[in-house]
């Protein structure tokens, strides 16, 4: 009986030590999804704010730097085309390229060009 015992406890062992690299890629994954949705709301806040720049006649893509999170700001590209700001946010990832497949973008118009 004592036998049989220990070899469950030793198999039981084994198979958490078997589903530890899937559970590291399922919480990398969920970290990553979580990463890229604050990737999209930084960059559709930063438009917001760019867009209400340009209504009152300010610096667009300043106010739209200075309104990301400032992890963000060096990964952030913004554009503005008449009334319409643009902003493309790349989130940090540990796997090289994934983060560019990720990124998000988001535009505000402030009316009518």
């Amino acid at each position: 009986m004592r036998a049989a015992a220990r070899h469950e406890r030793g198999q039981a062992a084994v198979e958490v030590v078997g589903m530890l690299p899937l559970l590291f890629l399922v919480t990398f994954a969920v970290c990553q999804v979580l990463v890229a949705g604050l990737a999209h709301e930084a960059a559709h806040h930063a438009a917001q704010a760019g867009a209400m720049a340009i209504l009152q006649d300010g610096d667009a893509v300043a106010q739209a730097r200075a309104a990301a999170p400032d992890w963000s700001r060096r990964r952030m590209d913004v554009s503005v085309s008449g009334h319409t700001v643009r902003v493309r946010v790349t989130p940090p990832s540990l796997v090289p390229g994934l983060g560019r497949l990720l990124a998000s973008s988001s535009s505000a118009s402030a009316g009518p060009s």
